[in-house]
C-alpha cells in the first residue's frame, strides 16, 4: 500500500516520528548507561586488598567513601528499574541481569547507614581533637571529595555540631578551591556556612572566600557582613587578626565547643592523656606465674598474670584463647550480631548512642570452645561460673564505643534479683586494635590498651558488697581497626566463700 503517493506522504510523517521516538528512547539509554558507567568508576576507585578487607576498610574515610559509593549504586539501579530499561544488561555465564542488580541492591547501604558513617567520623574528630585534613592525610585513607566533604558538614550542622560543620565546610572550599571535580558549588558551600550560627571560628573563613585578595576596605567590609552575619563590629575586626593581618584560618587546636564537661576525664583518657600513674606506684606492680592458689587446670600450664592497677586491682591475664579459638568464636557470632542494647530505667529505651556496637551472645551448647573459654575464666578468676552470664561478643567497628558505665544493673532487674549483682568483669580482647578503642576508668585515671588474646579482669564489688564506685569504666571510639571483645559477667550468687566479705566498707 505504500506505493501510492499518498501513502508515501504518510509514510514521511511516519518516519519523523519514529525517528524521534527512536532518538529520545537512544538518548534515554545512553544517560543511564552514562549513569551506570559513573557507578562503575566510583567502584572500582575503591581498590583494596581482598585478602584483608577488614584492614582496608578500617580506616574511617575509606568506610565512609566504600559506603556512599554503594549507597550511590543502589540508587542508580533503583531508578533505572524504575523506567523499564531493557531486562539483559550482560549475557555473562553468571546469567546476570537488571532484576538480579536490582535484587543485590536491595542489601547495599541507605542513606541511614551512611549518614551513621559520618556521625562516627564527628565523634571520633569530637574526641580525638583531629581536624579533616589530618584525618585525610592517614595512611592508607582514600582522599574524599569535595561533595563527600560538603555532605558530612551537612551530616554535622543537622545535628547541631557546628564547629565540626565549619571545619568541613574550610575543607570542602579548600578542595573546590585546588580545582577538584564537584557537584556541590562553592555557592552552595557558602550558604550552609551562613546557616552556621556566627562564632568567631567560621567568619574568617567566609571572609577568606567572599573578599577579593586585595579587599582591605574595613568600612565597606562592615556594611557588606553586617546583614549576612548577625555580630558586633568589634567581634569582626577581633576575627581580622591572624596570620598577615587578614583572612586567619582555622586554629586546629580550636576545639573547646566540641567538648562535653561531664565525661572529659573519659576523653582525655582515651587521647593518652591525664593517666594516674605515677612512677612510684608503677614500680610496685608486678607480673607472674600464677595456678590460682592450686587449681589443676593450672597447675602444668600457670597463667601468665599482670597487674595492670593497683587501686582497684586489675589483673590482666595473656594468652587466655588461642589465634583459633578467637576465630571460632567470631565465626559464631557473626551471625547473630545485633545491635547492642543498654536499659535505661528512666526512658525504658534499649538503643542508646552512649554504647555503639553490635554483641551477641554463646552458650557453651553452641561449641566446645566456649565452654573452653568459660573453665579457663573460672580457673583464672576463681570465682563460680554458675551465677555467670552467658559469654557476650561485642564488635565495636569504626567510632564504635561504650561511654563510661557501671557493670552493676539496677536491683529491679530479676536476673539480679535472683543472682545478685555483677560482683566481677573478665573482658577479653579477640582483636589488637591500630588506634583507640582502649578500656579506661575515669575516676582512678587508669588506661588500658586491647591486646590480642588477654583478658582483664577486675571487681566491681568492694568486699562489703557495696558498689566500687572507683570501676566507672568506658570503652574508647575505635579510630582505626576492627574491635572484638568477649566479655564475661560473674556474680554474687554462690561467691561467699571464694571471695569473703568484709566488715570493712573500704576493701
Amino acid at each position: 500500500q505504500f506505493w501510492f503517493t499518498d501513502h508515501m506522504t504518510q509514510l514521511f510523517d511516519i518516519k519523523q516520528h519514529f525517528s524521534k521516538c527512536l532518538g529520545d528512547y537512544i538518548a534515554a539509554v545512553e544517560n543511564q548507561t552514562y549513569l551506570l558507567k559513573r557507578v562503575l568508576q566510583g567502584l572500582d576507585s575503591i581498590s583494596g586488598s581482598s585478602e584483608d578487607p577488614e584492614k582496608f576498610i578500617s580506616k574511617p574515610l575509606t568506610a565512609y567513601k566504600l559506603v556512599r559509593q554503594l549507597r550511590d549504586a543502589g540508587t542508580v539501579i533503583e531508578e533505572i528499574t524504575e523506567k523499564n530499561m531493557p531486562e539483559v544488561v550482560s549475557d555473562c555465564s553468571t546469567g546476570l541481569d537488571l532484576n538480579a542488580l536490582k535484587s543485590q541492591a536491595r542489601v547495599l547501604p541507605s542513606d541511614t547507614d551512611l549518614e551513621g558513617i559520618a556521625l562516627a567520623i564527628l565523634r571520633l574528630q569530637d574526641l580525638y581533637k583531629i581536624e579533616p585534613k589530618k584525618m585525610s592525610g592517614m595512611d592508607g585513607t582514600l582522599a574524599l571529595d569535595p561533595d563527600e566533604m560538603f555532605h558530612i558538614a551537612v551530616i554535622a550542622y543537622q545535628n547541631q555540631q557546628f564547629q565540626s560543620a565549619t571545619l568541613w565546610i574550610q575543607e570542602t572550599l579548600r578542595k573546590l578551591d585546588e580545582g577538584v571535580d564537584a557537584v556541590v558549588t562553592k555557592q552552595e558551600v557558602l550558604h550552609l556556612l551562613e546557616s552556621v550560627p556566627f562564632q568567631s571560628w567560621n567568619l574568617p573563613i567566609a571572609l577568606r572566600h567572599l573578599l577579593p585578595t586585595d579587599f582591605m576596605d574595613l568600612k565597606t567590609l562592615l556594611q557588606t557582613f553586617s546583614h549576612t552575619f548577625s555580630f558586633p563590629p568589634k567581634s569582626l575586626k577581633e576575627s581580622m587578626k591572624g596570620q598577615n593581618g587578614i583572612h586567619p584560618s582555622i586554629s586546629p587546636s580550636d576545639f573547646s565547643a566540641l567538648s562535653h564537661s561531664w565525661h572529659w576525664e573519659y576523653e582525655a583518657l582515651c587521647r593518652g592523656e591525664g593517666v594516674k600513674m605515677t612512677p612510684q606506684r608503677e614500680r610496685k606492680l608486678a607480673c607472674r606465674y600464677t595456678t590460682g592458689g592450686g587449681n589443676p587446670q593450672l597447675m602444668y600450664a600457670p597463667a601468665k598474670e599482670e597487674e595492670e592497677w593497683d587501686q582497684p586491682l586489675i589483673l590482666r591475664y595473656h594468652d587466655v584463647l588461642s589465634i583459633s579459638e578467637m576465630e571460632v568464636i567470631k565465626t559464631l557470632s557473626r551471625p547473630k550480631l545485633d545491635r547492642a542494647k543498654v536499659s535505661d530505667p528512666a526512658t525504658g529505651r534499649m538503643v542508646s548512642m552512649a554504647r555503639v556496637s553490635k554483641s551477641a551472645w554463646l552458650s557453651e551448647d553452641e561449641s566446645p570452645v566456649v565452654a573452653h573459654a568459660n573453665r579457663r575464666i573460672a580457673a583464672i578468676t576463681g570465682l563460680d561460673m554458675k551465677s555467670a552470664e552467658e559469654l557476650q561478643v561485642a564488635n565495636y567497628g569504626i567510632g564504635g564505643q561504650y561511654e563510661p558505665h557501671y557493670d552493676s544493673m539496677p536491683t529491679n532487674n530479676s536476673l539480679f534479683e535472683l543472682q545478685g549483682e555483677r560482683i566481677a568483669t573478665v573482658l577479653v580482647y579477640i582483636t589488637d586494635v591500630e588506634v583507640g578503642g582502649a578500656t579506661v576508668f575515669p575516676n582512678i585515671g587508669a588506661a588500658l590498651q586491647p591486646k590480642r588474646g588477654s583478658a582483664v579482669v577486675w571487681f566491681n564489688l568492694l568486699k562489703s558488697g557495696e558498689g566500687d564506685a572507683r570501676t566507672l569504666h568506658a570503652a574508647c571510639p575505635v579510630f582505626v581497626g576492627s574491635k572484638w571483645v568477649a566479655n564475661k559477667w560473674i556474680h554474687s550468687r554462690g561467691q561467699e566463700f571464694r571471695r569473703k566479705c568484709s566488715l570493712s566498707m573500704f576493701d
